[in-house]
């Protein structure tokens, strides 16, 4: 189907084309690469055929009624008329006006979707669903429109994004390029069917004989009659069509696992005691085709019905309660029957052997049963606050397990957690830890260990750092012993312990050997990444005889994740002597820490990358860190 795009563009009758018509002709010249500049940054939250419309709406809402010459900077060699119409629709795309959808375009009885594309078509549209707005408007930037990272960044920073830099970095990392603009791209290049019908055609039917009600009883009422009433035909609530129709549901092949390179959720196949269900699995594909007040949806998740018929992936009784597990490509929906159920949605996009090992089935009290995934052999729980107590074997026939108590990592009480291990076909000898934060979807722990002195990548004065934390201090699993006893230290101090986390990493950048024999201390960074693409992280410092960590400084961003590796922090400490010090310490590259009192400062070389200066009282500092490439940086707060 062809995109109608606006006509040419008048001209004044002195035969110069008046302001608004330039910047017409200009983006009518234009209108396919701006489109496709505005889908690509659209949130990955939508379904396709709205982000079709939003993208055509955008592009067309850019055109102002009267044009306005802005005195922004624009990129060498820049058209600025194409440049300010491409800040407004990269601005619409990012941030949508309430009721932008009024004026999108309006297409009724058809759905929109771009051409499928080849393989890697569809992995650079998996890589950028992981990916939040920002990173997605940078990505387009520097493929669609060929800028620069810094020209990138200065159009961002004119769009509103606050941390332009930081979406630029995270969209740097995606490898693929669209140079060849394949069409599964192009929100030009359409391919239409036809919505439920049956469906429609109820409603028009209920629509017309509301209509003819209404007439009618107008004229008896108009002629003073009481005339026989009309009964109108309803529809009857039933969902209805091939989208709510349970044979229709995608099934994988019980050993899809086994012959797949994509190792995630569409690998899982059909289980449980009700999978041929009808009933079950229709209500459960009504409640998501019309979401209601018993629709929870995690943050960042959209409640929208699915484009195609999911994929069924568990259907059977759990405690007494029928569950059903949909899987739409990007959002794990989880149906529980009954008084007091509903429809639980989650992001799954981005998800990886371990991240889609386990799906949340129901909760009694405090205690939960799990959907483990196909290549799960062997199935444990473990207390996160005792590292040394052997592990409890987990029974789970068909991928159900028992009952296993729970608890959140955040509260400092002791967790239990999941640990599983991984068939020989995915992966040999491999174990991962899974936490449940309250969602569908438990977080995978992971843990980066304290450098290592004695390797070659370990902090030496004057040595020069690759760019990058060597091999083995990237995130491991969280299982071996080390991991396990830094993580029963510090990890309640997660910066976020809530529904929606992805992975959380616990990075031990440094110890410290305290003062007057005192013992040492042992800081950590814990971070935390959402499914949808936001993250935040928290330094803490653990003490001798300290009853727990404590928490000394982050927020949301990119620290101490791969993007952003060097990070330092800081706390006031007392001796058992009574001397109150201030303890710093920085991670691998840093070779030099400034301290600044109310008329004091403090600026040594740091060889072990640690500080400790000794005060007659606490106040007010900064603290700042120098690196090995004469960067400075400042504790996270």
């Amino acid at each position: 189907m062809a995109v109608r795009t606006p006509g040419a563009a008048p001209v004044a009758r002195s035969g110069r084309a008046r302001p608004v018509a330039e910047a017409e002709a200009v983006l009518v010249r234009h209108y396919r690469r701006l489109v496709r500049l505005a889908y690509l940054a659209l949130p990955a939250d939508r379904d396709r055929h709205s982000r079709v419309l939003a993208a055509h709406g955008a592009v067309q809402r850019a055109l102002p009624f009267r044009w306005a010459r802005r005195t922004e900077p624009e990129p060498a060699g820049a058209d600025p008329v194409y440049a300010a119409l491409r800040l407004r629709g990269l601005r619409a795309a990012l941030r949508p006006r309430p009721g932008a959808r009024l004026s999108a375009p309006r297409v009724w009885g058809l759905r929109l979707f771009t051409p499928h594309g080849v393989e890697q078509d569809a992995a650079l549209d998996h890589a950028l669903a992981a990916l939040g707005t920002p990173a997605r408007a940078a990505f387009a930037l520097r493929t669609v429109e060929g800028l620069a990272d810094g020209q990138a960044v200065e159009v961002l920073r004119q769009a509103g994004v606050e941390r332009p830099e930081e979406a630029v970095a995270v969209a740097a990392g995606i490898p693929a390029a669209l140079e060849a603009e394949p069409p599964a791209f192009d929100p030009c290049a359409v391919r239409v069917q036809p919505t439920d019908l049956l469906r429609r055609r109820r409603t028009l039917t209920a629509v017309l004989a509301v209509g003819a009600l209404g007439l009618t009883t107008t004229a008896a009422v108009l002629g003073g009659g009481s005339g026989p009433a009309g009964s109108a035909g309803q529809d009857d609530g039933r969902p209805a069509g091939a989208m709510t129709d349970p044979a229709r549901l995608a099934r994988a092949a019980p050993d899809a696992w086994q012959h797949t390179a994509r190792v995630d959720f569409s690998a899982w196949p059909a289980r449980g005691d009700r999978r041929e269900d009808g009933a079950l699995l229709g209500r459960a594909l009504a409640a998501w085709t019309r979401p209601g007040r018993q629709t929870h949806a995690e943050p960042g998740t959209d409640t929208a019905p699915p484009a195609a018929s999911p994929q069924l992936l568990y259907a059977g009784t759990v405690d007494g309660t029928g569950v059903a597990v949909l899987y739409d490509g990007r959002r794990i929906a989880r149906f529980t029957d009954g008084p007091g159920g509903g429809l639980d949605l989650a992001r799954a996009d981005g998800a990886d052997p371990t991240t889609a090992g386990a799906v949340v089935l129901h909760r009694r009290g405090t205690a939960r049963r799990y959907l483990l995934a196909p290549w799960v052999d062997a199935a444990e729980t473990r207390r996160i606050d005792q590292p040394d107590t052997p592990v409890r074997p987990l029974d789970h026939p068909d991928g159900v397990t028992a009952a296993a108590p729970g608890g959140g990592l955040a509260d400092c009480q002791g967790a239990t957690v999941l640990q599983l291990h991984s068939s020989p076909v995915i992966a040999e000898k491999h174990a991962f830890l899974l936490a449940d934060l309250g969602g569908l979807l438990p977080a995978h722990l992971t843990y980066a260990p304290p450098p290592d002195r004695a390797q070659p990548g370990a902090t030496q004065p004057g040595a020069t750092q690759p760019d990058r934390i060597p091999s083995d201090r990237e995130p491991r699993e969280a299982t071996a012993q080390d991991a396990l006893q830094a993580w029963a230290r510090a990890g309640c101090a997660v910066p976020d312990g809530t529904p929606g986390v992805k992975q959380l990493n616990l990075w031990a950048f440094a110890v410290q050997p305290l003062p007057r024999n005192a013992g040492s201390a042992a800081w950590f960074c814990s971070r935390a990444d959402r499914w949808t693409g936001e993250g935040s992280a928290a330094t803490a410092v653990l003490l001798p005889s300290a009853r727990g960590p404590q928490r000394t400084g982050g927020g949301p961003g990119r620290s101490c994740s791969r993007f952003e590796q060097d990070t330092v922090a800081w706390t006031w400490w007392r001796s058992p002597q009574g001397a109150e010090y201030l303890l710093a310490a920085g991670s691998r590259r840093v070779t030099r820490l400034i301290v600044r009192g109310p008329d004091w400062s403090v600026e040594r070389p740091a060889p072990d990358r640690t500080l400790a200066v000794e005060r007659p009282a606490r106040a007010a500092v900064q603290v700042e860190a120098l690196l090995d490439n004469g960067s400075r940086i400042n504790p996270p707060h």
